[in-house]
């Protein structure tokens, strides 16, 4: 089973988020929410902007800064969700949380017994 069995692409179901900014810059929130068997649980990722990086770029910056963000959070998830054994999946609009089904045992050939 793959780590994520979604019907949409996984940074479908981000929620995005600035916070108050400070004087060093923009802070920004990645989160993710998710069922675990009834406990809705989430996973967040934040990211910022200087103050410098937007005065030099603007919102091609940002835009840029978000989108490695994303990607950075998008992998973050992905080995998570390796080392814990777990997937994602599910059809509703909160991705449910579940174990990574074993792949059935291969049955191994009898042994051959020669005749004679």
């Amino acid at each position: 089973m793959p780590l994520i069995e979604l019907p949409r692409v996984l940074e479908d179901y981000f929620a995005h988020a600035e916070t108050a900014p400070t004087r060093a810059g923009r802070r920004f929130t990645i989160t993710l929410p998710y069922l675990d068997g009834e406990r809705l649980d989430r996973l967040q990722w934040w990211w910022q902007v200087s103050t410098t990086q937007e005065q030099l770029g603007g919102d091609e910056t940002v835009a840029k800064l978000r989108a490695e963000a994303v990607g950075r959070f998008r992998r973050h998830i992905e080995r998570w969700l390796e080392n814990t054994g777990q997937c994602f999946h599910g059809s509703g609009p909160i991705p449910c949380i579940g174990p990574i089904e074993a792949a059935p045992a291969t049955a191994l050939p009898e042994p051959q017994v020669a005749n004679g």
